[in-house]
């Protein structure tokens, strides 16, 4: 059994699958500030749905990000232990990629999401293959919204980022229904889809190394300062 999960954005992800990537139980919970708390009820939550248990995992997929330091960090210590534990492979995948692949647009699409510190998350992708993967062009990068519009003009943009700051990336008012789409399906990183790209060779993989692409927000202190 496969296993795969995302912590890269407000979401928590997790999937688990067959080998061939017949997903077999999976859940979504958005909480930005939770990661920690959801993430392995998640994990236990899926491996009782599909009636096993950890011995039974033969390979785990976790998002790499980009995302914000904490809760990156969450997915990302938890499959590196439970790989070391049960002495199987770990796999990383871009968390950006996997929302590309999940898209249904026929053409190139660009992917946005929130970055915090009013920034972005962005990246390019070519049309999908007719195996349905997609491949990056450009990025992973972070920027202000309006300093890279110019670079996603005349795209589909999809992701929280876009959601966020439509105006600044200048993109046109989409119909309702077309919204309540993507607030659904394409803001976030799917587990589902990680681990059905995963399995199948649509996503490409890598080691489980984390995508930050800035600092942390966290400094270590230079010392008391003077009160004079």
């Amino acid at each position: 059994m496969l296993l795969a999960f995302d912590t890269s954005s407000a979401a928590v992800t997790v999937a688990l699958s067959t080998p061939t990537g017949a997903v077999v139980a999976s859940s979504s919970s958005v909480d930005a500030l939770r990661h920690g708390e959801l993430l392995a009820p998640a994990i236990a939550a899926a491996l009782s749905e599909a009636g096993c248990g950890p011995r039974d995992l033969t390979r785990i997929a976790v998002g790499t990000g980009p995302g914000p330091f904490t809760g990156l960090r969450v997915g990302l210590v938890t499959g590196r232990t439970m790989a070391e534990v049960l002495g199987i492979p770990l796999v990383g995948v871009c968390s950006l990629d996997v929302i590309a692949r999940a898209s249904t647009v026929d053409g190139p699409v660009a992917v946005a999401t929130d970055a915090r510190r009013k920034e972005i998350y962005w990246a390019l992708y070519d049309a999908p293959a007719a195996d349905g993967g997609r491949r990056r062009l450009e990025g992973p990068a972070v920027d202000k919204p309006a300093d890279v519009a110019h670079v996603l003009a005349g795209l589909p943009v999809i992701g929280r980022g876009a959601t966020l700051y439509s105006t600044a990336l200048q993109l046109p008012e989409a119909p309702a229904a077309s919204a309540a789409s993507a607030a659904s399906g394409d803001e976030y990183p799917s587990a589902e889809t990680l681990a059905r790209g995963v399995a199948d060779g649509t996503l490409s993989t890598g080691p489980a190394d984390p995508l930050y692409l800035r600092r942390p927000d966290v400094t270590m202190s230079t010392g008391p300062k003077s009160v004079l």
